[in-house]
């Protein structure tokens, strides 16, 4: 299968922790971070995912902010530093890749945030992704 997601971080699973409906899973990404994905119960038991599952992490580009320093006070737990390694600043729109620890990541930002954060190539960046914009697949 292709997809036309371009963030996809290999990584093996930690740990399930269900409820009701929902589950987190916690990987432990190749370049040595942590992700928590927020998927259902059912995409849980369809992957068969248990602690050591080998998965993709996916995220769409439209789902990664940018931060440009550490942020406090922000119900975001998946936050990966990085560094810019190519900027498209468009009419409207920007495309920012960041090479992060085990990978690289594309986040689409408007062109007003990327002209206030001041990002350029080489600033360091920290990608900020909600745990229920994480897809999984397995490999």
């Amino acid at each position: 299968m292709t997809l036309s997601i371009r963030n996809q971080l290999p990584g093996t699973v930690t740990a399930v922790h269900p409820g009701e409906v929902m589950a987190t899973v916690k990987i432990h990404l190749d370049g040595g971070q942590n992700l928590t994905a927020a998927i259902t119960l059912e995409a849980v038991d369809e992957l068969a995912l248990t602690a050591g599952t080998a998965v993709r992490a996916l995220v769409k580009s439209t789902e990664v902010s940018l931060a440009t320093g550490a942020v406090d006070g922000l119900s975001i737990r998946n936050r990966l530093p990085g560094a810019i390694t190519g900027l498209t600043v468009g009419g409207v729109m920007a495309s920012v890749r960041i090479s992060v620890a085990g990978g690289e990541l594309t986040a689409a930002i408007t062109k007003e945030a990327a002209t206030d954060l001041g990002l350029f190539v080489g600033s360091d960046v920290v990608a900020l992704i909600k745990s229920t914009e994480v897809s999984l697949a397995t490999v």
